[in-house]
């Protein structure tokens, strides 16, 4: 993610290459004055640097350099009398150190990495910037070295004194260079990409406003969007949000079937711990946790076991019993992800969200982002990383690893190509935390903020499909419905964006590389999901059940709040992953008959654990990728917008058109109820221009 770089305030490894040059000081100091002892002096102290470094079983090159010559040079003035050394110090002392640094940068390995590596953690190794920074270290190093070596074998004029110059140069080099260098490489990888992105908009929200005239406009009322929306309605500003469906929330939304409620598809939601981001936006509104959220229970059926366990702690002795032989592994790993999960967080306690690189560096500075490393260690070595990678580190069980990998599907990409950081907020972090179910169903918790928008003097129209988002000289100047026209010089995008770009704000305005781009998008996988009101009390079972041995789950919606089945009954959700093109066209009679086949085989698996249930089944209803893409207008029904495969850059919150913000799943960081909630977070302090300290 980041580049390589360090604290202003500390000199990383120079220090420890000045103790270095102890031998090398003495040894030309006392040469000048002719005193045959130097050597030897010089070789003592070499031994006496080398002592600790055979202790540590860490060696450097320049003090194994140092010591080899030393003994040579010793060797050769006092038992075989030359005086070579001693008459030729300058020249022979720096040539040797040049071959040394030349040599290192020949292998790839600069004399000064492995000083550097001292000061950062080891996940900071494999930046191909830090490598970078330290080959042109090693290499001014080696220039100053080889020139001061042609300075002695010349006898140039002033040699001592251009010398020493030379070397104070290279003093100064090594402190400036290694701190100016990553805040470039770092503008150059995060901020010029977006540096066109970087516009601002000025908003009044005390400025009188005429008929159908709002200060920001948001197009789309998933949980992106009201989270933006009630966020600036409670800060002030005049807001319209404008939604397709008949009711708000997209993803996050319900139905009802004969007195059974169902959620579409939003059963486990994380964020919801202390310092979650969702935690920070209720206790903003004013909301209570407890009364819109109730933490679920689970049960994994994993080759023939049944796994619960209420906390980190359970899951912990669970899995040890399971797998004794992994036991150290399983504690050790567990405790680097809840360490890198805080880090991760950090600036949620500030701003309410955790910040994308471009913002970090925007917002808290180019320097925070250049240690980031450094104060954030545990997190920086899951970024860079897949998921699989980091279960190969702690773990050799295969078994162990597809548990662990279990929860996979929130990220909606396999192990070996999840970003580990994805994984550890999107998927361990519910061993850590919990997940939780809305009470009353998802439809509450969106109507919920459709109501502080509307409580703050905002609007939320449903039934109201934009047509376009209007455009003039590269600026966003309002939406077109029907039509009507809505002004505003901020419209907010809480829709894809393939939709966002390529229908609604229209190629002419897009430059072609934008275009292609978006267009290149890979759509993330979709899902299955079977309704089921049964003639049955079901409260003996755990809210969630995950089966990892069939591939599915079912969710006893009714367990987490009894409200949502008739008493005596439950509503249950069977969910599985699927692809959109599995499935015909809607309306045909293939169609059709794919999706009863689809939801009569989920049934069958679910009986398995649940005995007897088809036979209780009173209301039965099934949704299909397709089902999904017709209510939400997500191209393909992807539950999470795009591919959350490590290496894939979602499109910036900020967008070519001025005024134009991007929210929801298309942005950072990406799909699920938590992660649209953050990007709804940014969008809402970035038209504040960040003013609001915390989330007040």
């Amino acid at each position: 993610m980041l580049l390589s770089g360090r604290k202003a305030t500390k000199i990383p490894g120079t220090a420890y290459i000045m103790v270095s040059f102890i031998p090398w000081v003495i040894y030309w100091v006392l040469c000048g004055f002719g005193f045959r002892l130097s050597v030897l002096l010089s070789l003592i102290t070499s031994l006496i640097l080398i002592v600790p470094q055979r202790i540590w079983r860490s060696y450097g090159l320049m003090d194994i350099t140092s010591l080899i010559f030393f003994s040579l040079a010793s060797l050769c003035t006092f038992i075989f009398g030359l005086e070579f050394f001693i008459h030729q110090c300058g020249f022979a002392g720096y040539l040797t150190l040049f071959l040394m640094a030349a040599l290192s940068i020949a292998v790839k390995q600069p004399f000064t990495f492995k000083v550097a590596k001292k000061d950062w953690p080891e996940s900071y190794w494999r930046e191909k910037s830090f490598l970078l920074i330290n080959n042109v270290v090693s290499a001014a190093w080696a220039l100053i070295f080889g020139a001061n070596a042609l300075i002695f074998l010349l006898a140039a004029p002033y040699g001592v004194i251009l010398s020493n110059l030379l070397i104070a140069i290279g003093i100064a080099f090594s402190v400036i260079f290694p701190i100016k260098a990553p805040e470039y490489f770092a503008v150059r990888e995060y901020l010029k990409p977006v540096e066109r992105f970087d516009w601002r908009v000025k908003v009044d929200p005390f400025s009188l406003k005429g008929e159908n005239e709002y200060d920001i406009i948001i197009v789309g009322a998933g949980v992106g969007g009201l989270t933006c929306g009630s966020l600036l309605a409670k800060r002030g500003y005049r807001v319209l949000v404008l939604e397709q469906h008949y009711q708000v929330g997209g993803y996050c939304s319900s139905f009802e079937r004969k007195g059974f409620t169902f959620n579409t598809g939003v059963e486990d939601i994380s964020g919801l711990w202390d310092k979650g981001p969702i935690s920070f936006l209720l206790r903003t509104l004013g909301l209570s946790k407890d009364d819109l959220f109730v933490k679920n229970t689970v049960r994994y059926v994993f080759e023939g076991n049944y796994i619960e366990a209420k906390s980190l702690n359970d899951y912990i002795r669970v899995l040890s019993s399971l797998f004794p032989h992994e036991e150290d592994n399983i504690i050790a790993f567990f405790n680097d992800a809840e360490k890198a999960y805080m880090e991760c967080y950090r600036e949620v306690e500030v701003y309410g969200a955790p910040l994308p690189p471009e913002l970090i560096a925007k917002v808290l500075g180019v320097r925070k982002l250049v240690d980031y490393p450094r104060e954030r260690p545990h997190f920086y070595d899951w970024i860079s990383k897949t998921y699989r990678q980091k279960l190969d580190e702690h773990f050799t069980d295969e078994g162990l690893k597809r548990f662990l990998s279990s929860l996979i599907g929130y990220v909606g990409t396999s192990p070996e190509k999840a970003p580990a950081s994805a994984a550890l907020t999107a998927c361990v972090s519910y061993y850590l935390y919990g997940g939780f179910f809305p009470r009353g169903g998802a439809q509450r918790y969106a109507n919920t903020l459709r109501d502080i928008i509307e409580g703050h003097g905002g609007e939320v129209l449903v039934k109201h499909r934009v047509d376009r988002i209007l455009v003039e000289d590269g600026m966003v100047v309002g939406v077109r419905v029907g039509g009507k026209v809505f002004h505003s010089p901020v419209v907010v995008a809480n829709a894809n964006a393939k939709t966002t770009f390529l229908e609604l704000v229209g190629e002419e305005n897009l430059d072609k590389g934008f275009v292609e781009y978006i267009r290149g998008l890979k759509m993330s996988p979709s899902c299955f999901m079977v309704f089921l009101g049964v003639d049955a009390d079901l409260s003996g079972y755990p809210t969630h059940i995950k089966n990892l041995d069939d591939g599915y789950e079912v969710v006893i919606n009714s367990n987490a709040d009894p409200s949502l089945a008739p008493e005596g009954k439950a509503s249950i959700t069977i969910l599985a992953g699927a692809s959109y093109h599995d499935f015909p066209q809607r309306g045909t009679e293939e169609y059709y008959i794919r999706k009863n086949e689809v939801a009569q085989t989920l049934i069958r698996k679910a009986e398995k654990i649940i005995p007897g249930l088809s036979e209780r089944i009173i209301v039965k209803d099934a949704a299909t990728p397709r089902t999904l893409e017709r209510y939400t207008s997500m191209p393909e029904g992807a539950i999470y917008a795009f591919d959350q495969s490590i290496g894939i850059r979602r499109p910036y919150f900020k967008t070519p058109i001025k005024g134009l913000y991007l929210a929801g799943a298309s942005t950072f960081p990406g799909g699920g109820i938590e992660a649209v909630t953050i990007s709804g977070i940014i969008c809402a302090n970035d038209i504040c221009n960040w003013r609001f300290s915390g989330l007040r």
